[in-house]
């Protein structure tokens, strides 16, 4: 590898396992020489995220609820205390309630609408806030979309209007913190297996129907996600910010499907 992380430290939000996306990125920043942190929540998501920490030679994790002021805080401390600064941060933390992923979106709750936009939006801006602080000499902040965002995607509901929040707040956040060397950016792939993209209703359906008909014909791998995020937080990355990156083998570029998979009343007879 090229050693393109060597010398830079930073914390991954958002692990659940080996398949999440933010291990990905946790990975392909751990192979180009980065020093990782891993904050999780909960007991049990922390006894998946130590295994695999450890895995990249990581023994720090911290116990983080986003909602919580003091928990962050605390979070903070820790990081400063051990490192002193940052160098990038990952957010890959999003959550709505799973029973409102279905039937219409004009159904949302004031509740779970308040709920998703707090976790899945304002969390990125609150570490941002808190991580930029810790960034004397610029950095990185990353967080993961979807194309839900922009295009009304079955199921999705909620967490579109989520995402499309969070994008524009790359943009604003992009600009608040440039002048200090900070880069702000969004990572967007396609649809994956992931225990995120299974609470999404008739999410095996969407996963082949992109693989079947994006340019590529291929769905992301976390791999190719990986190598993404490790460009936008290295110096490779420097004039870089304020975007969302797509890895989704083209799909967002669509306006319908491929010639060959549209079906219509007229084939059918």
């Amino acid at each position: 590898m090229a050693d393109l992380m060597k010398g830079k430290r930073g914390l991954v939000m958002g692990v659940a396992n080996e398949r999440s996306i933010a291990w990905g990125i946790a990975a392909a920043m751990a192979r180009e020489g980065a020093d990782l942190a891993f904050s999780y929540q909960g007991e049990a998501f922390g006894k998946r995220v130590a295994p695999l920490a450890a895995s990249v030679g990581s023994d720090f994790l911290v116990d983080v609820d986003v909602t919580n002021d003091e928990s962050l805080e605390a979070c903070f401390a820790a990081l400063a205390a051990r490192w002193g600064k940052l160098d990038f941060l990952v957010h890959a933390i999003a959550f709505s309630d799973k029973n409102e992923l279905t039937g219409r979106f004009s159904n949302t709750t004031r509740a779970n609408f308040t709920n998703s936009l707090a976790i899945s939006c304002y969390s990125f801006i609150d570490v941002a806030r808190r991580a930029s602080e810790m960034m004397p000499d610029g950095g990185t902040l990353i967080t993961l979309t979807y194309g839900g965002s922009n295009r009304v995607t079955p199921n999705y509901n909620v967490m579109g209007v989520a995402k499309a929040a969070l994008e524009s707040s790359v943009r604003y956040l992009a600009n608040d913190l440039g002048p200090q060397g900070i880069r702000v950016n969004a990572v967007s792939p396609g649809p994956m297996k992931t225990l995120a993209g299974a609470a999404i209703g008739g999410a095996r359906a969407t996963y082949r129907h992109t693989e079947a008909n994006a340019p590529l014909r291929s769905n992301a791998t976390l791999e190719a996600v990986g190598g993404t995020a490790v460009w936008l937080a290295s110096d490779y990355g420097a004039f870089t910010t304020g975007e969302v990156v797509h890895v989704d083998g083209g799909y967002h570029v669509l306006g319908m499907p491929q010639q060959e998979n549209l079906s219509t009343a007229a084939d059918k007879g």
